[in-house]
């Protein structure tokens, strides 16, 4: 990996977040005709996948490595 100049993402919850994004928006216009439908059901993918990331990540945190 080289050094870039500007901003990155190098968190966990960053990358997370990006990557929920681009596969609610994937997801929504595969599934859904309305534009309406899809940005309703886009958010509610972003939410959810973010969302449960969150809650595993709580649940798994006290667990030993």
């Amino acid at each position: 990996v080289r050094y870039r100049q500007g901003a990155q993402v190098t968190s966990h919850l960053g990358l997370m977040v990006i990557f929920s994004l681009f596969v609610s928006v994937v997801f929504a216009v595969l599934t859904r005709d309305d534009p309406r439908e899809q940005i309703a059901f886009g958010a509610r993918l972003f939410g959810g996948f973010v969302g449960a990331g969150i809650v595993i990540g709580w649940l798994l945190y006290p667990l030993p490595l």
